[in-house]
This record gives structure tokens, sequence and C-alpha cells, in this order.
């Protein structure tokens, strides 16, 4: 019985543990940013200044006198200062409020398109129910969690598809045409190259103007990303391209006359799909920690609009890490990811790796 490589790759990827786990986290990651609407129990704006800085929600079952509650509840938080002028703040626990699934919060277009005001879960006004925590004015660090991971993981897939039309597209016109057209090509990949990116990155940003909206920000710095990583993957295209272009389906279709970008498109590139999805899996924490450093230094997503960048950027403060841990939450989010990448990456790499593949193809 014939198997395809795909099949035998597919194969090979579900016997790699940690490239599985990585695609779960991912999977969950995504479909979380996706439905962060839904999930979060509050938009990313919505701020509490008398919860400033309230600690993680701390979940119970049993009330004070003992008894045992089927549904979880909280207490509200009261807080007073302490000698250095810090807030200490204390459960109230002389009213639960319970936790509820499907509980009525900030209206909200789902997927853009259906207008609603239900949340997964949530309490009833009267309390404030922090997962994660609050940040400095009091909003939920779980719900813009989730709204930032909507820019932070959207980034990368984003600038990676268009790092792959132009790589792809102009390594493969530059291994197939070669002499003037492939010297040009490479001495401009060249260029591109020798500078470094993360100066390169924050000379385009600061030559746009400040005034700019987030949506507007968001899509520089995708164009920013993209314009830094297109010529690696141009140039190992193009080497690759130099090679097949001389195998004999290339001649063939170059004998019954098929115009050259044709043979580009629609005979070579096609070939090297396997090694650029790879490529492209390995690449995408490198966008999303661009963006994060951006952000993080206050040129990229600006406040009240939530990335992953720009929640860490509280934790510069030495003082608040100390009194407030949970801030360097997002902090955990950009490691878990650009970990799962890693691994799916790593999954994909031995996968697909053609001479494992052709080693194992039986008839």
């Amino acid at each position: 019985m014939t198997r395809s490589p795909t099949r035998i790759a597919l194969e090979r990827l579900r016997r790699h543990p940690l490239a599985i786990l990585g695609g779960v986290i991912l999977f969950l990651l995504y479909l979380s940013a996706i439905f962060a609407d839904f999930i979060a129990p509050y938009h990313y704006d919505h701020e509490s200044r008398m919860n400033s800085y309230n600690p993680p929600t701390r979940l119970h079952f049993f009330d004070e006198e003992g008894r045992f509650h089927l549904r979880p509840f909280i207490y509200p938080y009261s807080y007073e200062f302490d000698k250095f002028y810090q807030r200490v703040y204390k459960e109230d626990r002389t009213r639960p409020y319970p936790l509820k699934l499907l509980c009525k919060g900030d209206e909200y277009r789902l997927l853009g398109i259906f207008k609603t005001n239900y949340h997964l879960f949530g309490v009833d006004e009267g309390a404030r129910f922090y997962l994660l925590g609050a940040d400095s004015r009091g909003r939920d660090l779980f719900s813009r969690l989730l709204y930032g991971g909507r820019v932070s993981l959207s980034i990368g897939l984003v600038g990676c598809l268009i790092t792959f039309i132009l790589g792809m597209t102009i390594g493969g016109i530059s291994g197939y045409l070669g002499g003037k057209v492939d010297n040009l090509i490479m001495r401009l990949c060249e260029m591109v190259m020798m500078i470094p990116g993360f100066y390169l990155m924050l000379a385009l940003r600061a030559a746009f103007p400040p005034e700019l909206s987030s949506v507007q920000v968001y899509l520089l710095i995708v164009v920013i990303l993209s314009f830094i990583g297109w010529a690696g993957m141009a140039r190992v295209v193009r080497g690759m391209v130099l090679s097949i272009r001389e195998t004999e389906f290339v001649l063939a279709a170059r004998a019954q006359g098929v115009k050259d970008l044709s043979i580009i498109f629609r005979h070579i590139l096609p070939n090297l799909l396997s090694y650029v999805i790879v490529s492209l899996t390995l690449s995408i924490p490198g966008y999303i920690l661009g963006e994060s450093a951006l952000s993080l230094l206050g040129l990229g997503i600006q406040d009240p609009h939530a990335s992953w960048g720009n929640l860490l950027a509280e934790a510069m403060n030495i003082a608040q890490i100390k009194f407030h841990p949970w801030i360097l939450t997002p902090g955990l989010f950009i490691f878990v990811t650009v970990m799962a990448f890693n691994f799916l990456g790593d999954g994909l790499r031995d996968a697909f790796d053609p001479k494992a593949i052709a080693g194992r193809v039986r008839f």
C-alpha cells in the first residue's frame, strides 16, 4: 500500500508529544483570542479606579459557617491603607456573590456581527471578579490579556503571511531567472539583512507621526516586521529554486513553451511549501516578540487598547512587581506562546524532513 509523503509526515508528527502539546496550546490561545468578547467578563477598557491593583479574586466553596456550596462564589474586596500608604485588600465576607455562567455584562458584537451582552462567566453588579488581578486603573487583567492576544497573536500570522508572499515571490524570481536580476535582488537582500533588525524597527516606527490611531499603528507594525523578515526567506528560497529549476519536470514545462512566471508559481514554488510552513512556524515568535518590544517601549499599541507588550509595560517598575506580582502575567503568556511555536516548529521540521520521509515510503 502506497503512503503519501504528507501522510507519513502527519504520522511522524503525532509521535512528537511536545509538538502536539504546542499545537493544542496555540489552538486554545487563538480560540480564546477570537472569542475574547464572550470569554472575557469585562471589556478591555472597563475600569474601576477604586479597585486599583486588586489582587486575584479567590473562589470559595465553603461559607463562613462551613457549609459547602456546589456553585463557587466570591467575596468582594475592600481596602485600607497601611503606614506606607499602600492599599491592603481584604475580603468583605458579609455578602457572597455566586459565580454565574452566561452572565450579563458589557455589550459587544460577537465575531463583529451579533450584538449581545452575555459573557461566559461573571458575577452580579456590586462586586468585580478579577481572575488574574487588576491593573493600576482597576481593569481586569484576564480580560485585557484575551483582548491583547488578538493583537499579539494576529500580528505574527499577518506578518508571516506578508513575509511568505514577498519571500517566495522575490526568491523564486531571483533563483529562476538568475544572471543580473539574481545579482541585483541578492545584493538588496544583503543590504536589508545587514541592518540590525531591532534598531531598524525603532527607526521606521519613529519616522511616522505619533498621533496615529491604534489600527494604523497595528498595520504599521505588521509592515515594519514584514519588511525586516522577507530578505532571509528570499535568500533561502532562491537557493532551493536554483536546484529545482534544473529538474526534469521544469525542463519539460519549459520545452512545452510554458511561461516563466507560470513555471515559477505553478511548478517550482509548490515544491517548497513544506519547508516554508516549518520556517514560518519558527519565525512567528519573532514577530510576537517584536510587537511586544515596540509596545513595551511605548511605540506600539497604545493604551487603552491592549496588547501583551503594553500590558507588560507596568512591570518595568520593580516596586510594582514586588507589591503586585500578577502584572507579570503577560510575560508568562508571551513565554508560553513562543515556546509552543518552537515546539510545533521543531515537530514539523522533523516530520517533513524529506530524507526521513524518503526512507519510510513503503509500497
